[in-house]
């Protein structure tokens, strides 16, 4: 592989809440990865390991305690500037869990669609608006005369697409797909994630893609990344993540997916995995390269242990 220039470089990433004057929750403890042009990245982790708050962090809908991100070039942690804020509005769209919450009931699907457009001044006149929707509408599966409607006239997966519309219209480069499809039903996801992959063929755009169902996350993205308690314990191809998992909190997470044929699956053991009680301190790992683009964070004697 060529030496490429990442798209978004996130390092040292820190993202801690003030609950009360002793206790601040440190959701996002330091977490670096970088994520290139036209690929996907997944985030897994459980509920509360801090997938979502980097989402937020990076596209600026919380002030990041510490660290960079590092977006197109430009630096988009610290204080935006105008300009900053037009390229980070324009250029990175987000696609939330919820399709019914993040859209708004009284709003036309044209209208919703176009927001961003609106918001910008992207359009010349009402025609190439409309024509621009269209388009849009079309290449996530839905007609033209679904402009028309309201959300609540909508199925789940079809609310999903009018939200993917809404993202792509800005033509991003990146999209963050935050726990895009896990309000949907099973046979919907498939579809909505292929829609995902084909428009990412199409348009190039690379996408964060955060999630906790392992599988989904093996089947679209390139690069995986686990998440835990706010710390990246271990990342790589989706390959090197699966076929040689070293991190204990990595091998538990694969450990519990159900196995499709019933013979492996009644002999498949679940292995769990309590930081407390493990004797490991995120604080006090580094990430350990292990070949290709496989890093788990460790001290030199818990790698030692575990790859024996």
């Amino acid at each position: 592989m060529e030496k490429r220039e990442p798209l978004l470089k996130v390092n040292d990433l820190k993202q801690h809440f003030k609950v009360s004057r002793k206790f601040t929750v440190r959701a996002v403890d330091g977490v670096s990865f970088e994520i290139y042009p036209g690929e996907t990245y997944g985030l897994v982790g459980e509920s509360g390991s801090g997938k979502s708050t980097i989402g937020r962090s990076i596209i600026r809908l919380y002030e990041p305690t510490a660290g960079d991100v590092i977006f197109n070039g430009q630096n988009i942690s610290g204080k935006l500037s105008a300009k900053d804020t037009k390229l980070l509005r324009t250029r990175m769209q987000m696609i939330f869990q919820d399709p019914m919450a993040c859209l708004n009931p009284r709003k036309k699907v044209m209208d919703i669609i176009a927001q961003g457009l609106d918001i910008h001044q992207l359009y010349n006149s009402q025609e190439e608006r409309r024509e621009k929707v269209y388009q849009i509408l079309d290449m996530v599966g839905l007609a033209s005369e679904h402009a028309d409607r309201y959300p609540h006239q909508f199925s789940g997966g079809q609310r999903q697409r009018i939200g993917i519309a809404r993202a792509l219209i800005m033509n991003p480069d990146l999209i963050i797909a935050d726990e895009a499809i896990s309000a949907l039903d099973v046979s919907i996801q498939a579809q909505v994630v292929n829609l995902m992959k084909d428009i990412q063929t199409r348009t190039n755009t690379a996408y964060l893609f955060i999630a906790h169902d392992l599988s989904m996350v093996k089947y679209i993205s390139d690069r995986i990344g686990v998440l835990h308690l706010g710390h990246l314990v271990e990342t790589g191809t989706k390959e090197e993540i699966f076929d040689h998992p070293i991190h204990p909190y990595t091998k538990s997470l694969l450990s519990a997916i159900p196995q499709p044929n019933p013979i492996e699956e009644r002999s498949r053991t679940a292995v769990s995995y309590d930081y407390k009680t493990s004797g490991i301190d995120y604080s006090k790992g580094v990430q350990q390269h292990i070949g290709g683009q496989h890093y788990v964070l460790a001290t030199a004697e818990e790698l030692a242990a575990w790859t024996k």
